[in-house]
């Protein structure tokens, strides 16, 4: 099992794929990544060598932030907004849709389950 940023990557995967299964990667980095390093499109996880390893991992830590670093990066930036109190700052710390979706109906995800209101009748 090859471990790259931190994350076990799945041996029977093709690389493209298992690359995707670290934070900050999806499928064009993942591409990207395999024609910086000139790895074939069908080499499988289990096929790489120590050496194709390493220089995979070399080029993410270089080029790429991904895992903890862009984690702590996007939770920077929101609390940042929210120390602004501006309006997205706001919405972040009450929990509600920050990029203008309504909330009269729906938005139940970031709005938590419906609470009954006592007395409400049709």
């Amino acid at each position: 099992m090859a471990r790259i940023a931190g994350v076990n990557i799945p041996t029977n995967k093709r690389v493209v794929i298992a690359l995707q299964y670290i934070h900050g990667i999806g499928p064009a980095k993942a591409a990207e990544i395999m024609e910086k390093t000139s790895l074939p499109a069908d080499r499988r996880v289990s096929q790489l060598t120590d050496a194709e390893v390493l220089q995979i991992r070399e080029v993410i830590d270089r080029d790429y932030m991904v895992e903890g670093d862009l984690r702590r990066d996007v939770s920077m930036n929101i609390k940042r907004l929210m120390d602004l109190g501006c309006y997205r700052g706001l919405r972040h710390r009450r929990g509600l849709p920050v990029r203008g979706q309504r909330t009269h109906t729906n938005a139940r995800t970031r709005k938590g389950p419906a609470k009954a209101i006592a007395g409400k009748k049709k």
